[in-house]
């Protein structure tokens, strides 16, 4: 039994198919306005933003999807005017917490015992651990950095399980975080943008779809130790 053959048997897609899918996926730079991401695919996309890996699996973002055409309209001239703001069939702007707290963490807990069924005592550790790390006034500098780097890892989830849908994406960093935060009413909340990901289907006339994909070859960029 080919390798290929024995991964589709035992997760339902071969290891061909999630390479052609990356390869197949690129930043798209121009997206169809009238073609929109059908509910069961968008409800499958949301499902793969909250299975996303975090540290602590605390998840510290939130991820807003900016349905209301005038408001996209208001981003568009923050975001470098880049037409995928208001041309893709979903606008997907990414929100982290300005600081951490103690609330934060025992929410975090409490979920955790209401799904798994434990006591708040058997978790005492893991809190403890937790609270060391993200509560200590040494780390709080750095905590919204921290929070983006768990943000990125759901918008690198979000990337991949939409390349498997077939859908198309571009992850977008050119914006004013402090426009963004402001038409979005985020600093009320205690948030802060950090990324962006449109998200639809491209447009026919997009060169950029049929340009060949650039990466350094393997040989640079891994290296076995």
């Amino acid at each position: 039994m080919s390798l290929d053959l024995s991964i589709k048997e035992k997760h339902g897609i071969s290891a061909e198919t999630l390479l052609q899918a990356l390869r197949w996926r690129y930043a798209t730079k121009a997206f169809d306005p009238t073609r929109k991401i059908p509910a069961d695919v968008w409800s499958a996309l949301e499902e793969a933003l909250v299975l996303s890996a975090s540290s602590f699996g605390l998840q510290p973002y939130r991820f807003l999807v900016v349905q209301d055409p005038s408001l996209r309209q208001q981003l568009l001239p923050h975001a470098w005017n880049q037409r995928q703001v208001v041309d893709a069939s979903h606008f997907v702007v990414f929100a982290v917490p300005t600081s951490l707290s103690a609330a934060d963490i025992d929410r975090w807990i409490d979920r955790m015992c209401e799904v798994r069924k434990v006591t708040r005592e058997s978790l005492a550790a893991y809190r403890e651990m937790m609270s060391n790390m993200l509560l200590d006034p040494a780390f709080a500098p750095q905590a919204v950095h921290w929070a983006a780097r768990q943000a990125y890892l759901a918008l690198g989830n979000l990337l991949t399980a939409a390349a498997l849908l077939e859908v198309d994406t571009c992850p977008i960093e050119g914006f004013v975080p402090a426009e963004f935060d402001r038409l979005l009413q985020l600093r009320e909340q205690g948030y802060t943008s950090v990324v962006c990901c449109a998200l639809g289907y491209r447009a026919p006339n997009d060169k950029y779809a049929t340009l060949p994909k650039v990466r350094f070859p393997k040989s640079e960029l891994i290296r076995y130790l």
